[in-house]
């Protein structure tokens, strides 16, 4: 499913920052339009991924139109003049750039003892598996 939200592209010196006024301003940046519109999709997908993960309400994206983003790029920009910018929709269909990007699994190659392979492999134990559990305590992530 694509998901589509407005953001507002500002000029900088060196570069574009990109700002989502309907997800409380989140931003990203861009050394180039191009290189700032691939960041501004890869911003998007990322939020709205671990939108879905936590199972956390997600905003309605605004309506190009009726969308107003001078008074906040006026605070952001702490009276210094704001830069020019636009305001354009940039979509994602979050599924599948997860799968791609988030979700795609790599392949390694490591060494154990023979020992210890013929014990696991006797036991049927699942090495992918294991290895993730092992990497994801030893993070803290788990």
């Amino acid at each position: 499913m694509l998901s589509v939200y407005p953001a507002c592209f500002c000029k900088e010196e060196n570069g574009y920052s990109v700002f989502f006024p309907d997800l409380n301003w989140l931003s990203t940046c861009g050394d180039t339009l191009e290189d700032a519109m691939s960041m501004a999709i890869d911003c998007l997908a990322g939020y709205l991924y671990e939108c879905q993960k936590n199972n956390e309400l997600v905003p309605v994206a605004s309506e190009i139109t009726t969308l107003s983003v001078e008074g906040q790029l006026k605070e952001l920009y702490e009276g210094s003049p704001v830069p020019s910018h636009f305001v354009n929709m940039v979509s994602v269909d979050v599924c599948s750039y997860a799968k791609e990007h988030f979700e795609k699994s790599v392949k390694k190659t490591l060494s154990i003892p023979a020992w210890l392979n013929k014990a696991a492999l006797e036991q049927g134990i699942n090495f992918s598996q294991v290895l993730q559990e092992a990497l994801l305590t030893k993070l803290k992530l788990h």
